[in-house]
């Protein structure tokens, strides 16, 4: 090859490797089992306050800027409005409510965002005539972001999930 045609292709060739490794960075985003654990933790350590129904402990969890959807589509917005709203809901329905944590999964969108679905079983809660319903599943969808070292939900959605869905599993 002559000293001219690898001077033309030097910038070709050098532009290939740089997108080669940057789709290969992008690919393999950075995350660790420590990560992973960390959020099973905030999950667990929700599912825990719930079940003590301490809505303060619960909201130490979410940004400041959370927002949170329930079963029946209440929607509340930042961890105080959080805390406010879950305090009422175990002062009504929820006095006896309990979860239990059946199954998690966990994607990392980025090094510091990730998207878990938890499946719950929920049991106590009473309706509004103050009838014990029966337990049922639910599954949620969390996103996770990890600021200054800390994961903390900054968008949590439930949903019940149908009878005959959760027979199918």
């Amino acid at each position: 090859m002559t000293r001219t045609l690898m001077i033309r292709f030097l910038p070709v060739s050098i532009f290939g490797l740089l997108i080669c490794c940057a789709v290969t960075c992008y690919a393999q985003s950075p995350t660790s089992s420590e990560d992973e654990e960390a959020i099973k933790k905030v999950i667990a350590a929700t599912t825990e306050a719930f079940n003590k129904h301490d809505a303060k402990a619960f909201a130490r969890f979410y940004t400041p800027d959370a927002e949170l959807v329930t079963v029946r589509g209440e929607r509340m917005k930042g961890a105080a409005e959080i805390e406010k709203g879950l305090a009422a809901i175990f002062a009504t329905r929820a006095t006896a409510a309990t979860l239990k944590m059946l199954d998690a999964t966990i994607r990392f969108i980025r090094s510091d965002v990730a998207v878990a679905h938890v499946t719950n079983e929920m049991s106590g809660v009473v309706n509004t005539e103050g009838e014990k319903m029966p337990s049922h599943r639910e599954l949620s969808i969390r996103v996770l972001v990890k600021d200054k070292g800390t994961w903390r939900v900054t968008a949590f959605h439930n949903t019940i999930i149908s009878t005959s869905q959760a027979t199918a599993r």
